[in-house]
């Protein structure tokens, strides 16, 4: 028994992969999750900074006391338990939260009910269908 090496061709197995791997990444889905993942970084520190800089310095004017909410802290059996930081987060994750539900749930809520709506609209009959819904009519008339 003689074994086919001509499949064991490496050169062919590798550009075969760079096939494959070429039409996955160029695909149009690939490229858009990208760019949604870049932007959606770059939209967690404009909330990240504006949750740090703006929201939590107005909190903690409201608050009592002259510490920053990055201090805020309490003591429990000795131990300090800081939760300013804490808080922030929980409120920088509040906003982005909301912003992602406006966007998919309100935004390409939208959309989706547009094209159900589309969907929903039945097609127009074809020639054979209009023949057979005349004949039908003139059975009914005899």
């Amino acid at each position: 028994m003689k074994k086919d090496l001509s499949r064991l061709d490496p050169t062919k197995k590798v550009f075969n992969l760079f096939e494959e791997f070429k039409a996955f990444a160029f695909k149009g889905n690939v490229i858009d999750l990208a760019v949604g993942v870049i932007i959606g970084g770059a939209f967690g520190k404009i909330v990240d900074a504006l949750v740090k800089s703006i929201i939590m310095p107005l909190v903690a004017c409201v608050m009592p006391g002259e510490q920053s909410y990055a201090e805020w802290s309490f003591t429990l059996n000795g131990s300090k338990v800081p939760y300013g930081q804490f808080l922030a987060e929980m409120v920088n994750f509040v906003i982005v939260a909301f912003a992602i539900f406006i966007f998919i749930v309100k935004f390409l809520g939208w959309i989706m009910a547009s094209k159900k709506q589309e969907a929903a609209a039945p097609p127009p009959p074809t020639k054979d269908q209009e023949l057979l819904t005349e004949i039908r009519d003139l059975l009914k008339t005899r």
